[in-house]
C-alpha cells in the first residue's frame, strides 16, 4: 500500500548514515530591506541513492532554494547538505540541473551543446569517444536528426530534450530538475515524461525534481515531498508512490489508488495548506 508518511527525523527508510544524499536540520534565511527572511525552517530529509524524488509546493514555499542548495548554487544559513558524506559546497559534475528555461547557447547546434558539456567535464577523453558519447545521448531523447540544428532552430520540447541529453551525457549521481516540463505543452509534457523514465531505467541516476503537477509526480516519483507554506516552510508530509516500475500511464490513472492518493495530495495543497494571496 502507498502511504503518507509524517516527516520524521533524518532517515526516512534507513539510518541517515545510510542516505545518500541528506538535508540535514537545513534552514535558509536572506537578508532584505525589512529584515531577515526565513525561507527554509529545519529541513530533515534522506534520499536514497537511484531514487526519483518531486517536491511539490505552493510559491514561496523554498522549493528551488531546496534545490539550489543540492547543486551547489546556495549554502545553507544553518545545517549542512550532504552527498556520500560530503557536505556541498560548491557546484560540482557529480550534480547537474535542467532549468524550464533550458539555458542552452543558441548560436550553438544541439550536438554542440552536448558535446561542451562532455568536453569541458571529461577533458581528457580521447576525441572520439567524446563523440560517441554526445551521439548516444542525443539518441536516447530523439534528435539525433535533428543534432546539427541550432538551438534557435528547435522548439521547446526539443530544446529541453537537449538539456536533458546534455545534462545525462556526463553521467552525474544527482540529476535535478526545476520544473523541466512546466513550459510545454500537454502533449509533449507527456513524452518527455515518458523519455525521462526512460533514460531513469536505463541509468538509475538519483533524481530531485520541482514540480506544480500532481499527476506529473504521482507517474515519475517514488516519493513526494510536500511543503508548507513560507515564510519558514518545512516539509509537511512525504507520499510514497508504490505502483511497479517500469510504470504505464494507462495502467496507474485506472487504478483506484491512484485517485486515492491524488486526493490526499491536494486535500495538503488546497485545504490543509492553501495558498493565502490576500495580503
Amino acid at each position: 500500500m502507498s502511504t503518507l508518511i509524517q516527516p520524521p527525523s533524518p532517515g526516512l527508510r534507513a539510518p541517515a548514515a545510510e542516505a545518500f544524499l541528506r538535508f540535514e536540520n537545513v534552514s535558509k534565511v536572506y537578508p532584505t530591506a525589512k529584515g531577515p527572511y526565513p525561507v527554509l525552517d529545519g529541513i530533515d530529509l534522506s534520499i536514497h541513492e537511484g531514487e526519483f524524488m518531486c517536491v511539490i509546493g505552493h510559491s514561496g514555499c523554498g522549493k528551488s532554494t531546496l534545490l539550489n542548495m543540492v547543486s551547489g548554487f546556495s549554502t545553507p544559513s544553518d545545517g549542512r547538505v550532504v552527498l556520500h558524506g560530503n557536505t556541498i559546497t560548491k557546484p560540482g559534475p557529480d550534480r547537474m540541473v535542467v532549468f524550464q528555461g533550458y539555458a542552452l547557447l543558441p548560436w550553438f547546434t544541439a550536438y554542440e551543446n552536448v558535446y561542451l558539456a562532455v568536453d569541458s567535464v571529461k577533458p581528457d577523453l580521447p576525441a572520439h569517444e567524446k563523440k560517441e558519447i554526445t551521439r548516444e545521448h542525443l539518441a536516447m531523447v530523439g534528435l539525433t536528426d535533428a543534432a546539427d540544428k541550432k538551438i534557435l532552430q528547435l522548439s521547446g520540447g526539443m530544446k529541453q530534450r537537449v538539456a536533458i541529453a546534455r545534462a545525462r551525457a556526463i553521467r552525474p549521481e544527482v540529476l535535478i530538475l526545476d520544473e523541466p516540463f512546466g513550459a510545454l505543452d500537454a502533449i509533449t509534457k507527456e513524452e518527455l515524461q515518458e523519455e525521462l523514465l526512460t533514460i531513469w531505467n536505463t541509468q538509475r541516476c538519483t533524481v530531485l525534481m520541482i514540480t506544480h503537477d500532481i499527476d506529473e509526480a504521482l507517474f515519475l516519483a517514488d516519493r513526494l515531498v510536500m511543503m508548507t507554506n513560507g515564510p519558514a516552510a518545512k516539509i509537511g508530509e512525504i507520499m510514497d508512490i508504490q505502483f511497479p516500475r517500469p510504470r504505464n500511464r494507462e495502467e496507474i490513472m485506472e487504478d483506484p489508488l491512484y485517485y486515492s492518493l491524488r486526493n490526499q495530495a491536494l486535500d495538503f495543497l488546497y485545504s490543509r495548506f492553501a495558498h493565502d494571496d490576500v495580503e
